[in-house]
């Protein structure tokens, strides 16, 4: 079958219910218009890729093609029945209240525009509104199915508070991102390259320790001071297992080397008796220092096992890997 049939060529198209009437009849307008809207609702979905509401666009986007069927019908439904019911007007008070659980107030005029697809939200809105009105006159002249215009102002109200809801949700992962990158970054992705550069810092050092024959353990810890990774070498000192660890963590809680720690900590100088504070956990000699990555302290690395000279040295070992 042809997309062009010419039937339409003097300005007339066939109802649903088979009479021939021109193309500005207001029936035509009414189900031409949430024609419009059903397109501006697959553009929103479209924006939207996998998430749960382009799956629930997609049911109305389906429910639509009944509307129109409805509005396509001049007098008594083909089928002894409307194909737009109560309850489908039901089905989207449900998913407005949903929504509105989780929807942060707005005390002013929204202006649409925030984020892709809360735009083509908006757009869909004004457009089955537009729909909405052409109803109205549709009804002062002919009789329609009711449900229909009450289907139509529902839609309109879920289409607002999805618009919302979606625009929401965007800035909320834009503030997680921009903390997350003040912060050093927390997401899985973040995690896996501190642990991936950890391996390879704890390698590094390994080797070091390995050349100068020292067994040693090596330790590094993120931002927050937790541990990251942790290796120990046969032969190294179990007293290391926590001495390690606690360099680490002191040199990412200072922000200094232990080695500068271990000077400042002193008789007469500024962090004089700091090894009896944070439940013992300040170390104040060499082996232990900061990582740092674009000026920002994101974690510690700790070596025990030999002298401190040795220490250092390993530990420089392993940092060095890690740029």
């Amino acid at each position: 079958m042809k997309v062009y049939t010419r039937t339409g060529d003097k300005g007339e198209t066939s109802l649903f219910s088979r009479q021939r009437v021109t193309k500005d009849n207001i029936r035509v307008e009414a189900y031409g218009t949430v024609d419009e809207a059903n397109a501006a609702i697959g553009l929103a979905r479209a924006l939207l890729g996998n998430r749960p509401w382009a799956e629930r666009l997609q049911a109305i986007q389906r429910q639509l093609v009944g509307v129109n069927a409805d509005l396509a019908t001049a007098g008594e439904p083909m089928r002894g029945a409307w194909l737009t019911t109560d309850r489908d007007v039901a089905a989207l008070e449900g998913l407005i209240d949903e929504l509105e659980r989780v929807r942060i107030p707005q005390p002013h005029f929204v202006t649409p525009g925030d984020c892709p697809a809360g735009a083509a939200l908006d757009l869909a809105r004004t457009m089955v509104r537009r729909a909405e009105r052409c109803v109205v006159r549709l009804r002062k002249a002919e009789a329609i199915a009711e449900t229909t215009l009450v289907y139509l102002n529902r839609l309109s109200d879920l289409l607002f508070v999805m618009a919302r809801c979606v625009e929401q949700e965007e800035l909320i992962a834009l503030i997680t991102r921009r903390v997350q990158s003040i912060l050093g970054g927390d997401s899985m992705t973040a995690r896996d390259s501190i642990l991936e550069k950890a391996k390879r810092a704890i390698d590094a050092a390994e080797s070091k320790a390995a050349e100068i024959g020292v067994p040693m353990v090596i330790a590094i810890v993120d931002q927050g001071g937790n541990l990251v990774a942790q290796h120990r070498m046969d032969g190294a000192l179990l007293a290391s297992i926590s001495i390690a660890l606690d360099k680490a963590y002191t040199a990412t809680a200072l922000k200094m080397t232990t080695e500068q720690a271990a000077a400042l900590a002193q008789p007469g100088q500024m962090l004089y008796g700091i090894n009896t504070t944070d439940g013992g956990r300040m170390v104040v000699f060499g082996g232990g220092l900061p990582i740092v990555a674009d000026g920002v302290v994101v974690g510690g690395l700790g070596v025990s096992g030999g002298s401190v000279e040795d220490d250092i040295r390993v530990a420089n070992a392993g940092l060095a890997a890690w740029r």
